[in-house]
């Protein structure tokens, strides 16, 4: 299988090339050539399968020409070490429980995925893999990469933007990964991280990847959770609308693999909070990136999404069926606290920030609707990583997970440094 970029497709890559550049030269995401299409009798005796098994036939079809049997089975079983159980809240609307993993958010998956085939590829090469992370993502590729020889991993976080728990999740580790602390927003680590790439002086110097939704070895096994929740669902179910919570959009283009790999999928709603810049677009505006805006769905304050040019490449650059497929739509704090309230107080289960934008995005669509639907929205993190923000709205304690409460114990270790480039590329240089 051959990896082109998504700003040129003439450019195309191994997957080996591709998992170790994380990013290509011209600055496009790399996309797998042809995705293949998985028959209908396969999806459906997905129902008798468990994870794992749907994880080697998903994974078989992607990566069978550049990995054998034995390595398939080795990614698939290394990654799917948790559940991620489908959960019935109200009539035709379901939970999709994305936080049963090491760290409590849905990208453990990509990231335990993404640190195992890298050790496959890598073939004792020393190399750096350069994280920004809007919280989550920072503690599931610190904890996925966690004293795995050959990688040293450096995380950039933008300072006071992330909750305490997520900072300590990735700053209380030591070893092989060390946390900057950005004097900016998400979006200023992303464009450092995105920086450090193209500088050729430090290409010369070290071999450099990326473990964010950009490299494919994070992203396309977030594909998994989305076959093994419509193998969950209720037999004789309706049409199948899933909403996502987005930021980077890496997630619900994850989604979107599914669904061209033959998943019957028929609406996605991108749910954002008031970073609306891909909602904005899918009502018919240019895309037009914006400087973030803080948030209590903080995971999500991302103004320039680099995901967005997937979806395009996933519909051939068909902008109107990349319209018709993606419903957008965002949503306030104080809408995001109010269905926060409401759902715990009708229903008794308690969603996270990020989770009751997908919830409210979910409902507005199927009531936008005249025919039924069965819903599934992304819970992507536990409440308990947000304990601030979901106690004070819903004037409760939370009963927090034992493994989550471990990392508060830890002391921080982080760097702070500059929004600015130059900053960073001295550190890098100085690591040599």
């Amino acid at each position: 299988m051959k990896y082109f970029s998504t700003n040129d497709r003439t450019h195309t890559v191994s997957l080996q090339e591709a998992v170790i550049q994380g990013l290509a030269p011209d600055q496009g995401l790399y996309m797998p050539e042809s995705i293949p299409v998985l028959s209908p009798s396969l999806i459906q005796r997905m129902r008798e399968m468990s994870f794992r098994e749907i994880g080697y036939e998903v994974i078989a079809a992607l990566f069978s020409e550049d990995l054998s049997v034995e390595q398939i089975r080795d990614l698939v079983d290394h990654t799917l070490q948790f559940d991620a159980p489908l959960v019935q809240i109200e009539e035709h609307v379901f939970s999709l429980e994305l936080f049963h993993g090491p760290t409590l958010a849905f990208k453990d998956f990509g990231a335990r995925f993404c640190s195992k085939l890298m050790s496959l590829l890598l073939d004792k090469q020393q190399v750096k893999v350069l994280v920004a992370t809007s919280g989550d993502t920072g503690s599931a590729v610190a904890n996925g990469f966690f004293g795995v020889e050959g990688v040293e991993v450096v995380i950039l976080y933008p300072s006071g933007k992330v909750s305490e728990l997520q900072e300590k999740q990735f700053t209380t580790l030591g070893g092989n990964v060390t946390a900057l602390e950005v004097d900016g927003v998400f979006d200023d680590c992303q464009r450092m991280v995105k920086e450090a790439f193209l500088d050729p002086a430090l290409k010369g110097k070290m071999l450099l990847t990326s473990a964010n939704s950009i490299n494919i070895a994070r992203w396309i096994p977030q594909c998994l959770y989305y076959f093994y929740a419509v193998s969950r669902l209720p037999e004789g179910h309706g049409k199948i609308a899933f909403s996502v919570p987005s930021g980077n959009f890496g997630n619900i283009a994850a989604g979107m693999l599914a669904e061209r790999a033959g998943l019957p999928i028929e609406v996605f709603v991108a749910a954002t909070n008031v970073n609306k810049v891909v909602p904005a677009y899918l009502e018919g505006h240019p895309f037009a990136p914006k400087p973030s805006i803080q948030t209590i769905s903080n995971s999500m304050d991302v103004g320039n999404p680099s995901n967005f040019y997937r979806l395009l490449a996933l519909y051939g650059g068909d902008e109107a069926m990349l319209r018709d497929k993606v419903k957008g739509y965002f949503y306030s704090d104080s809408q995001t606290s109010e269905a926060m309230k409401a759902v715990r107080k009708s229903t008794g289960y308690t969603m996270d920030p990020h989770g009751a934008v997908a919830y409210l995005g979910l409902k507005d669509f199927m009531a936008s609707q005249e025919e039924p639907y069965e819903g599934i929205f992304l819970e992507t993190a536990h409440p308990g990583k947000f304990r601030d923000v979901v106690e004070e709205t819903l004037d409760e304690s939370l009963d927090m997970p034992s493994r989550l409460m471990d990392f508060m114990k830890g002391e921080k270790k982080s760097i702070p440094i500059a929004n600015d480039y130059q900053a960073f590329r001295e550190f890098l240089l100085q690591s040599v």
